[in-house]
């Protein structure tokens, strides 16, 4: 018999770094779609990095800016990369169970969360560079 999908906070935390439980569960998919789902999560860790990255690069590069926008920048950036790394590893466990379970993949608006946010800080970016606000 199947056991529910925890509920609470630290029971899905706890499914994270126990992989036997979630392959406790249903029967195993075609490896492919596993491996797909593993190369998604790779690729959301590297959105991740990337955004990490960036906001390194706003805090070097924009020395010489106003120190409210660019620290803004940054750390929107920087805690944009740790919640993206976050949100991988969650969605990674609740796909290889939805899966191993035959059921759908569970909904998400985080893509498109990340991609607004994304956006929109793209644009302030540029108002910062094409404002000149410095010293």
């Amino acid at each position: 018999m199947p056991r529910p999908e925890p509920r609470g906070a630290v029971a899905r935390l706890r499914l994270w770094f126990e992989p036997e439980r979630v392959r406790a569960e249903g029967t195993t998919p075609d490896y492919r779609f596993s491996l797909a789902n593993e190369r998604t999560f790779l690729a959301w860790l590297r959105t991740g990095l990337a955004l990490v990255g960036g906001g390194f690069a706003v805090n070097q590069f924009l020395p010489d800016s106003e120190r409210v926008p660019r620290v803004v920048l940054a750390v929107v950036l920087l805690a944009g990369g740790a919640v993206c790394a976050v949100r991988a590893v969650d969605r990674w466990v609740r796909c290889e169970l939805a899966m191993r379970r035959g059921e759908d993949l569970p909904p998400s608006r985080f893509p498109a969360l990340l991609g607004v946010g994304v956006g929109l800080l793209a644009v302030a970016m540029v108002l910062v560079v094409a404002f000149g606000w410095t010293r």
